[in-house]
């Protein structure tokens, strides 16, 4: 089954990158809007690893057909809103059944 995941959302917590994180040269190329497709609940090719991590389990959910998470979450039940779990500048990530 397919899997799309959306980049719905991107915060930048300068606040918090000024008072806890070290300067650093690369940080997240996501953007919103960008999407992948995830075939069999594999790891899209060009997805961050770390972003990865915190969605696998839902979309292995879905691809194995499963869904309908915390008895009623979303409106659509076969669907996530998942967060990366970078706590300066994450991203927010829809992720959907399409096939």
């Amino acid at each position: 089954m397919k899997i799309r995941v959306t980049a719905i959302r991107k915060a930048n917590y300068i606040d918090l990158q000024e008072r806890f994180e070290n300067p650093i040269e690369h940080t997240c190329d996501v953007v919103e809007g960008q999407s992948w497709i995830s075939e069999n609940g594999e790891k899209p090719d060009g997805m961050c690893d770390s972003a990865w991590e915190s969605m696998r389990w839902f979309v292995q959910e879905l691809a194995a057909g499963r869904g309908n998470f915390y008895d009623g979450w979303m409106k659509n039940p076969n669907s996530a809103m998942i967060s990366c779990n970078d706590g300066f500048r994450p991203v927010s990530f829809y992720i959907e059944t399409i096939q």
